[in-house]
């Protein structure tokens, strides 16, 4: 196991009726910025749930935050804060409205060009507060301090990362995502899977805390994730299911661990270019990378399909491809495309999304190996 350093302090507060809580977790007096998406909390009572907890308190909104945030729309929000003197700022929804949510919270004190904290990794001093009303498990943007902007007038879609944007507390009451459509629940239920994927199909290094906490959340994942399509008021479905996604990005397998991350930076110009979903990205991005990496990642991947899909016969390649196909399968029964082509994007569309690579910089992969060529390749693999 590698050396390394870890804290977490988002109080996570579970379970039916917590909504109710906010009033004990955000300061008396706050100026409270509410920030959502498209207005689905105003249809499924969780709006509604929020204003009540919240009576007594300053409250401004500030809706229509993207699937994918855009950096335009991040801006507009900072504007507001700082023309009304918001102090705390309280993020409605999923990893999106999260996500922008502690840019907002960095770029309301950046000096100079907020832009150069996602394009350039420029330093943060100060961030707001914030607090997370979670309404879709996926991302567990919710308990970690990093997020992913979109920035529409250039193109895209870039990261960062800073301990000031932990957020102070997050609400995850399972029973505000009965009302999600199918197709959110599907991509919650992939991304999440994939985000411990990115964090355990490496190479061992003997870290067996990780290794095998990372494997009971794949296997309840994957167990779950299937059922709750078809029982989707299962209060226990959706609770393992709110749990998991959080623990899967909490910081916790990832420590002392070798990570991959290329399915997420490869997927990025899968959304800047042709607007997929981020689950989206990575169910048709992870199996190219598996596929192109399976030498470098075989001794994780037989494990995976051991201990994940009950994959033990064959031989070792039999067992390998068996697991590349299951996994594929997975994603296919969650209702997501896995091919490129069925997105309508084609060969010639090749060099656009591999560009970034080499603009960025980026050797992805645990060991550094995937440059814009390996990246064309993974791409060309997914047609």
């Amino acid at each position: 196991m590698n050396n390394f350093e870890f804290a977490n302090p988002v109080k996570i507060v579970f379970g039916k009726g917590t909504i109710a809580r906010l009033s004990s977790l955000i300061p008396q007096g706050s100026k409270v910025l509410m920030l959502y998406g498209g207005g689905s909390i105003k249809k499924n009572g969780i709006y509604t749930q929020v204003t009540d907890a919240l009576k007594g308190y300053q409250l401004w909104e500030f809706s229509g935050i993207e699937a994918n945030p855009h950096y335009e729309t991040c801006m507009q929000a900072v504007d507001l804060v700082k023309k009304e003197k918001i102090d705390f700022l309280l993020a409605v929804g999923g990893g999106s409205v999260i996500d922008a949510t502690k840019f907002i919270s960095a770029a309301v004190y950046f000096k100079g060009d907020p832009w150069d904290i996602l394009a350039k990794g420029a330093s943060i001093e100060k961030a707001m507060p914030i607090g997370v009303v979670l309404t879709l498990a996926a991302t567990g943007s919710e308990s970690n301090d990093r997020a992913v902007i979109s920035r529409v007038s250039v193109g895209k879609k870039m990261n960062f990362a800073n301990p000031l944007v932990y957020p102070q507390f997050a609400i995850l009451d399972p029973e505000v995502t009965y009302s999600l459509p199918v197709h959110q629940v599907a991509n919650g239920v992939v991304d999440s899977f994939i985000h411990v994927i990115e964090q355990y199909l490496t190479y061992p290094v003997d870290a067996k805390v990780q290794d095998y906490f990372a494997e009971s959340l794949m296997r309840v994942i994957y167990a779950e994730g299937l059922k709750v399509l078809h029982d989707p008021h299962n209060y226990g479905i959706r609770a393992n299911l709110m749990w998991a996604a959080t623990n899967a990005l909490n910081g916790w397998i990832g420590v002392g661990v070798p990570q991959d991350w290329s399915s997420h930076r490869l997927g990025y110009a899968l959304t800047a270019q042709f607007g997929l979903d981020h689950a989206e990205t990575l169910a048709v991005i992870l199996p190219g990378v598996i596929q192109y990496m399976q030498k470098e990642k075989q001794e994780k991947i037989l494990r995976l399909g051991a201990a994940v899909f009950n994959i033990v016969d064959g031989d070792i390649q039999e067992r390998v491809e068996n697991t590349m196909a299951t996994l594929e399968s997975f994603f296919r029964e969650m209702g997501l495309k896995t091919r490129l082509h069925e997105y309508g994007i084609t060969e010639q569309d090749l060099d656009v999304l591999s560009a970034p690579v080499d603009q960025l910089g980026w050797k992805l992969s645990e060991n550094g190996k995937i440059d814009s060529r390996a990246a064309k390749e993974i791409f060309s693999l997914r047609l």
